[in-house]
């Protein structure tokens, strides 16, 4: 038994004491959850009773990786902007292509990213990179401090070292270090922009606590969605309200569908270089999951450094852009892409190379084969990219529902938070082991499990 997994089982074992049987202790700390407003609904945002533990060297390793791959991504990023072909490979929409030409002002491609990763002791990949604001950086932090008080995580801190990972500090401090790098001057103003929603999400509503979170730190913040903007006298504003940064917290290709990319409000605003966006528009290049195709294509690794070649083959699973063509696989002899998909079911996986609501994700080993041939025509009709699929280790978790605690296998996907290039944070994200629906899903916190 490893470390993390004696420390597992030692929590595991102090809630089945005498003291924290009776699960009042989760009441009190479902009810300092509700004064903290993070609820949805009338349920908590999680429903966990133990953060997700990973040891120092294994979030070290999280951080090598996750700054490697964003500077891949980065140059990547650079290199499409030359090579009107490389562009293509992408599947950007004209409009998003001009937007992404224009300069935001500062250098960063991306202020702020997520990855999606599978770690599995010394073993990690990373399946998805994610140029947007992370979702579950505040709730993160927050349950992480309240889960940090409750009984049995002071009995359980009395042998074990934990350390908390911060977010929102580094958050800020990155939005404010790219503001100032675009040349702001005065204290600036924030607004979050998201499409507005017909009813509350949970990253809706954890944007209206960040809100509240940055006003709260001396950085004005509201929320605002995209028709309540005006742009004037080289000002944008909503309402009476200045507008020096926009925390982007929508998709350009969702924009564009919806509003007017030529003459609306933000982007002349972007245009003429009187607001700061965040993330600006270059960075939805990142977006498509195209651009794992072409950091695993041999012919565009070449242009990268030795080592940084061996890291990234170790790091990313293969991915192809679906279509009827011939391909290299995974250093292997061009294969017939179409037919190679359809005879590899239980080790791929096909995803939107947008990520939208109107286009699922297939998982070969979870499908029939008549089921994954019919998502096979699927990605063939649309943008789609087939990937080796990439396995999440799955853990046992405490979870709470109606009165009671039982322990449920859930599959763990750790989300290292970039800001700037670099891993300063991070949160984990549960699943039900068994791939199907359920409302047992969500966030919870990330410890390091130190050594004493």
């Amino acid at each position: 038994m490893n470390q993390v997994d004696e420390a597992i089982a030692r929590y595991h074992s102090i809630l089945e004491t005498e003291p924290f049987r009776d699960l009042s202790w989760v009441e009190r700390f479902h009810g300092t959850l509700r004064t903290r407003k993070l609820e949805l609904g009338n349920r908590p945002v999680s429903p966990f009773l133990r953060p997700h533990l990973v040891t120092r060297e294994q979030y070290e390793g999280l951080v090598k990786g996750g700054q490697l791959l964003a500077s891949a991504v980065d140059q990547l990023r650079k290199m499409a902007m030359e090579n009107p072909a490389l562009m293509t490979r992408m599947d950007l929409l004209p409009a998003e292509r001009m937007l992404a030409a224009v300069n935001p002002g500062y250098k960063h491609f991306a202020v702020t990213g997520l990855l999606d990763t599978a770690l599995d002791n010394g073993h990690m990949r990373f399946s998805d990179y994610s140029a947007e604001t992370p979702v579950g950086v505040l709730y993160a932090e927050v349950l992480a401090d309240e889960l940090y008080e409750t009984g049995p995580m002071k009995e359980f801190r009395k042998a074990t070292k934990l350390a908390k990972l911060g977010g929102v500090k580094y958050l800020q401090a990155a939005l404010l270090k790219a503001y100032k790098e675009f040349g702001g001057k005065a204290a600036p103003q924030v607004a979050i922009l998201e499409m507005r929603h017909p009813f509350e999400t949970l990253e809706s509503r954890e944007y209206h606590l960040l809100a509240e979170n940055f006003s709260a730190h001396g950085l004005p913040t509201i929320i605002a969605s995209p028709e309540q903007l005006e742009y004037k006298n080289g000002v944008l504003r909503k309402g009476e309200f200045v507008i020096d940064i926009v925390y982007r917290r929508m998709k350009t290709r969702e924009f564009v569908v919806h509003f007017d990319p030529n003459n609306h409000p933000l982007v002349r605003a972007y245009r003429d270089g009187k607001v700061c966006v965040v993330n600006s528009f270059r960075s939805d290049m990142a977006q498509k999951k195209a651009v794992f195709d072409l950091l695993t294509d041999e012919a565009v690794l070449a242009h990268f450094p030795a080592a940084d070649r061996v890291a990234i083959r170790k790091l990313i699973p293969t991915t192809r852009v679906v279509s009827e063509r011939m391909v290299a696989w995974d250093g292997t002899d061009e294969v017939d892409l179409p037919q190679f998909i359809a005879a590899n079911r239980e080790r791929l996986a096909l995803r939107p190379n947008d990520d939208t609501e109107e286009r699922q994700t297939f998982i070969g080993e979870e499908m029939d084969q008549v089921g994954w041939e019919r998502a096979v025509r699927t990605a063939l009709r649309s943008p789609y990219v087939v990937q080796e699929n990439v396995k999440s280790p799955t853990a046992k978790f405490p979870v709470y529902s109606y009165g009671s605690m039982d322990l449920k296998e859930m599959r763990v996907e750790v989300h290292p938070h970039v800001y700037l290039g670099k891993v300063q944070s991070a949160s984990s994200w549960l699943t039900p082991a068994a791939g199907t629906f359920s409302t047992v899903t969500g966030i919870t916190p990330t410890y390091l499990l130190e050594t004493k």
